[in-house]
């Protein structure tokens, strides 16, 4: 399993981290965020979606459950898989198509865990400052490890 840990100290140190991992997203990929409420879940997913070259108003889909956002490099699907009860009734919501054709990014990811082959897990917790996060990032999938080693 590769895993790499990141501290950082504010929202635009964050940015910088989406906005590096935005540049090996490709359409299929799947990454999924878990932390606290308001740990930074929707911060890292609207710099991330920005830095896909999206300029919409991301927010976090808690009651819609899913946002897709245009990019250049496909469709970005953001789903917030909170008040969903599992992996069964994550399939029900018949996203099959953006799955294989965007990118996903799923908040709560953890709640349906076992779902995706190949994802690229991202926990973020609180720092020692308060606008601190450390995020940790971990995969199983080979193509992963390449790119947790070039994140700074």
């Amino acid at each position: 399993m590769a895993e790499k840990h990141i501290t950082v100290a504010s929202e635009d140190d964050t940015a910088r981290i989406a906005s590096a991992l935005a540049e090996h997203l490709r359409a299929g990929d799947v990454v999924l965020l878990d932390g606290a409420l308001a740990a930074g879940k929707t911060t890292f997913t609207r710099a991330l979606v920005r830095a896909m070259g999206c300029d919409e108003a991301v927010t976090s889909p808690t009651y819609t459950i899913a946002n897709i956002y245009e990019t250049p490099k496909g469709p970005l699907l953001h789903v917030d898989a909170y008040r969903l009860k599992g992996a069964q009734e994550f399939y029900h919501l018949g996203l099959e198509d953006y799955l294989e054709t965007g990118i996903s990014v799923i908040e709560w990811g953890e709640r349906i865990e076992g779902y995706f082959d190949a994802p690229l897990s991202i926990r973020i917790g609180f720092g020692e400052e308060e606008t601190a996060r450390v995020l940790t990032l971990t995969s199983d999938a080979p193509r992963w490890t390449q790119v947790l080693e070039a994140l700074a």
